[in-house]
């Protein structure tokens, strides 16, 4: 199984609109994070839909190591 690539070991701060469908990327490999622009293709990875219940900021993972995608969970500090 690929692992992802740390696209950065700090949450990503995103202001999302209530209703907007969100794809954030899961391998890492995307230059236009925490989105996907389908630099995936080729592995094994999925981008996961989030779609926004209402319009806030949330902090999306960059480091593609948490244990519920696609929020950050803090699992960003267990990284060497």
């Amino acid at each position: 199984m690929d692992q992802p690539t740390i696209a950065s070991k700090t949450p990503l701060a995103v202001p999302v609109e209530k209703g907007k469908d969100y794809y954030w990327c899961a391998c890492g490999k995307s230059k236009s994070q925490p989105f996907c622009d389908g630099g995936h293709r080729g592995t094994s990875f999925t981008p996961v839909k989030y779609t926004a219940t209402e319009a806030k900021t949330v902090y999306f993972c960059g480091c593609k190591q948490t244990r519920s995608p696609v929020m950050c969970d803090g699992s960003h500090k267990n990284i060497k």
